[in-house]
Order: structure tokens, then C-alpha cells, then sequence
């Protein structure tokens, strides 16, 4: 398996098991690009080295990680980092070369034409940057596109198009045509045409890296507010480092086709894995992403019942306001229980990234220490 950090979330995972299992995953482009994945030699070569040697590029190089149900899982990387063809291999829109892939236990690997075709309108539907719209067509009939090629009635695509079109905004617009909209509206009609055929995930890949900064956040809102609501499993491909922290409940940063490191935002933030995750993680606010329970101490007797009381994943920029309003640390409770406190020193240390990393500090007896593995 490729090196990477994984970090484990607090949270326990969905016993039905993972909707996407990706493992040993390798996607190469060139002469004989089979050989790529079998010959350990060639592994550790720099891209440039690997063409130089064999003519050969891989985009994807021995990716393992799982999607569970219900999450956002964000993979970011920069151009050429090989995260836009690692999520078109999730439904073969591009072959990987080789390695294992399910989507709820499915091998996707062993799917015929026809399942594929079943996977990719029903099961998983994508978002892309440029929107695809229909241009002659109405934003209704766009919307209902996919439920009209599953050879859905009119009238039941009609109902079901009205609900999505609603449900991200546009109500009133139905009758007008891609050319008459913004582009953050023509973005809304590509997500509603995703949302028509309820697939169980939805895969963004770099959706709003085209829009206006304002209207990229309008964006961003809509699919947090849309995850909240319906829990849907998204899998949601990024270049921007604040779009990920900002959605992702979990980000695989990739680099050379690789994944560096896996983990919540406040693992990378916190505990980041190498120098290139450092430098990435730089120019971060961390008081807006580490949690009271990285910055917590051990609580001294005179401290349980007194200051202002958060829950362990209560931001840090939230505990500098309550320490400066009441001049006390804070209590970081899980119910009744004070599982820390975290002072003045504590936070200068997180905004100033001196403090300890993710899974260094004091936690209460079994609780989890957020603390990831190193896996080879």
C-alpha cells in the first residue's frame, strides 16, 4: 500500500459498511502500463523518472481508502495530483489498471456493460466543473434529463424535477434556458439533474472552481445545507484547501497520484504528515478548525465549576471568545462530565501552531485519542 497517514474520526463507522472500498487502486497511462503496478522497482520513482524509464504516467499510484456512508469524502490535491481521474475510476469512466474497487460490496471491477451503465445513472451521479447542460432544453427538462433517459414517465420526471429545482432555489426559473441564467444558477440546474435520479452517492468533481468567490460560496452553503438535510453520501473532488476544510468531514490530499495523507480537517491541520502537508496547512486559521479537545489540559480541582463550559468539538475561536469574556479557561464538558480545560496559553499555542498536534493532548480515561496510523 502507498505510505500514507491515516487518521482515524471519533466517530464510529457505519456498521453496514463502506458504500465506496478502494484498495491498491493504480491508474496508468503509456506502453504496457499493466507492468507499472508489478514491478515494486518502478514505485518509488518520480513521475518524471517513471517516464523517462518506461514512457508510462501514472495518474493514480497504489490508492487505498474507504467512503463511508453518510460523509463528505473530499480528495484535493493540486493540477496533475491525479484526483479527477481517481473519481472518474470510482465508475470507470476512466479503466484503472489495476487493484480492487466496490461500491457496497460490488466489485465495480467485475461489472458488465449494463451494470455500469446501472451504476452510473442510478447509483452515483456526478457534478462536473463545466456543466453539460442541455442548451436548447428548458432548466426543467434538464433537470428531468436523466430521469428521461431511465425511460421515467413524464409526468412522474415533471413532479420529481419540480421538487429538486425547488429544493436547490430556482424556483420560478423552470422555463428558461441554460443561456439564460448566471453561472452559479446553470451550476444549481447541474446538482438538481444530479439529485433528480436520487442516487445513493454523489460525486463532485471540482464543481465550483469556475464560479465568482462569492458565488463559489453561495455554492458550498447549498451543499452543506443539502447534506444536513438528506445525509447523502457526496465524494467531492477539490484544488481549494478552504473548500475542503470547510466540507469535507474527511480529506484525502493527494500528490503524484498519491495519497499523502487521509484524516479529518483537524488531523491535516493538526497533525500534519510531512513537510508538503505542513506547507499546505500553513496560511490556515486554525483556531477556526482545531477543536477544544486537541487544546484541553487536565482540569485542577479549582476548575470544574467555574468558566464557560464547551462541548469537545467546539471550535477553538469559540473558546478565545468565552476566555475573554469571563477570564477563566474553559471546560470542555461531555454532558456532566469535565473532560478538560483549555486557558489563555493553550489557545495562543493553537493560533500560533506551537501547540500539541491531534491525539497529544489530555483526554479523559477512553477516550479516543484521534491519534492516526502510519500504514505501508
Amino acid at each position: 500500500m502507498s505510505e500514507a497517514l491515516v487518521t482515524t474520526k471519533d466517530e464510529t463507522v457505519a456498521p453496514e459498511g463502506p458504500v465506496f472500498a478502494v484498495e491498491n487502486l493504480w491508474k496508468v497511462f503509456g506502453p504496457k502500463a499493466e507492468r507499472i503496478p508489478d514491478d515494486t522497482a518502478l514505485h518509488d520513482l518520480s513521475p518524471a523518472e517513471l517516464r523517462e524509464r518506461t514512457g508510462c504516467t501514472a495518474a493514480v499510484r497504489d490508492v487505498s481508502f474507504e467512503v463511508n456512508k453518510g460523509e463528505v469524502f473530499v480528495v484535493m490535491g493540486l493540477s496533475g495530483s491525479g484526483k479527477s481521474t481517481l473519481v472518474r475510476c470510482l465508475t470507470r469512466l476512466i479503466e484503472p489498471t489495476s487493484g480492487r474497487l466496490a461500491i457496497d460490496g460490488e466489485d465495480v471491477l467485475a461489472m458488465d456493460k449494463a451494470r455500469l451503465r446501472e451504476l452510473r445513472r442510478r447509483r452515483a451521479a456526478m457534478v462536473f466543473q463545466h456543466f453539460g447542460l442541455l442548451p436548447h432544453r428548458s432548466v426543467l427538462d434538464n433537470v428531468a434529463y436523466g430521469l428521461e433517459i431511465q425511460g421515467v414517465g413524464k409526468a412522474e420526471r415533471r413532479e420529481k424535477a419540480l421538487e429538486v429545482i425547488a429544493k436547490v432555489g430556482l424556483d420560478g426559473l423552470e422555463q428558461r434556458r441554460p443561456g439564460q441564467l448566471s453561472g452559479g444558477q446553470q451550476q444549481r440546474v447541474g446538482l438538481a439533474r444530479a439529485l433528480a435520479v436520487d442516487p445513493e452517492v454523489l460525486l463532485f468533481d471540482e464543481p465550483f472552481s469556475a464560479l465568482d468567490p462569492l458565488i463559489r460560496r453561495d455554492m458550498q452553503e447549498e451543499v452543506v445545507r443539502l447534506h444536513r438535510e438528506e445525509g447523502r453520501t457526496m465524494v467531492f473532488i477539490t484544488h481549494d484547501l478552504s473548500e475542503a476544510l470547510k466540507l469535507g468531514d474527511r480529506i484525502a490530499l493527494m500528490r503524484d497520484g498519491r495519497v499523502v495523507q487521509l484524516g479529518t480537517p483537524e488531523e491535516i491541520v493538526g497533525s500534519p504528515a510531512d513537510d508538503y502537508v505542513r506547507d499546505f496547512v500553513r496560511d490556515v486559521a486554525r483556531a477556526d478548525v482545531m477543536s477544544v479537545r486537541s487544546a484541553m489540559r487536565p482540569a485542577g480541582s479549582d476548575e470544574e465549576s467555574r468558566g464557560a463550559a464547551l462541548p469537545p468539538h467546539a471550535k477553538v475561536s469559540e473558546a478565545i471568545e468565552a476566555v475573554a469574556r469571563s477570564g477563566f479557561p474553559v471546560r470542555v464538558m461531555d454532558g456532566k462530565r469535565c473532560l478538560g480545560v483549555v486557558d489563555h496559553a493553550a489557545l495562543l499555542a493553537v493560533v500560533a501552531g506551537t501547540g500539541a498536534s491531534v491525539g497529544a493532548a489530555a483526554e479523559a480515561p477512553g477516550e479516543p485519542s484521534g491519534k492516526g496510523e502510519v500504514v505501508a
